[in-house]
């Protein structure tokens, strides 16, 4: 008994089919990679991040604030393409800023205070002009502010006190508006 054309034509599609369905996708999710990276950094005692489902069109549904997470920060967070709160307020995250950081177009809000985060406050940040709400008051950063946070001109909200900072507070841009007498420490001129 012979097969005929089109019944193998069909077995054929369908194999396809499957190995298509089976093999693993040559358009991941990157946002979702991003963010499986970072709950790779961090260690959480308190499973906070076992909601997260790595299945998800959009798995940004975390709510990271006060979470007694402890790790670091990754480069891959840039990844987030679409990310608009980055909320890590009150953990124990340390090592440094990720100047790739800078790249999330979409951020509004920034807020890692209350960390144990250290080095400087990237000057990349500066390239964040959707952001409103910077908050990175009680980590070890030290340093200078970044003249270039002076081009965000949405920024409404900027606080870096409790840190180790130097230097000049910038006067121009948005810095004309904030109270900064609330939220920047004064510093000494070096």
């Amino acid at each position: 008994m012979g097969l005929s054309g089109g019944f193998v034509a069909r077995v054929l599609a369908l194999a396809a089919v499957m190995l298509t369905l089976l093999s693993p996708s040559t358009s991941s999710n990157s946002e979702g990679d991003a963010l499986y990276t970072l709950r790779k950094s961090l260690n959480d005692p308190d499973n906070v991040l076992m909601s997260w489902d790595p299945t998800l069109v959009n798995p940004c549904t975390w709510d990271l604030g006060n979470s007694n997470l402890s790790g670091h920060l990754v480069s891959d967070i840039a990844k987030l393409e679409h990310l608009q709160y980055l909320e890590l307020y009150k953990n124990n995250i340390h090592g440094t800023i990720p100047a790739e950081l800078g790249n999330l177009k979409s951020l509004i809000s920034l807020d890692l205070y209350n960390n144990n985060i250290s080095g400087t406050i990237p000057a990349q940040l500066g390239k964040l002009k959707s952001l409103v709400f910077l908050r990175l008051n009680d980590n070890k950063l030290n340093g200078r502010i970044p003249r270039e946070l002076t081009a965000i001109s949405s920024l409404k909200v900027l606080d870096v006190s409790n840190n180790d900072l130097c230097g000049t507070i910038p006067t121009i841009g948005p810095f004309e508006r904030i109270p900064l007498n609330k939220y920047v420490p004064v510093l000494p001129l070096l």
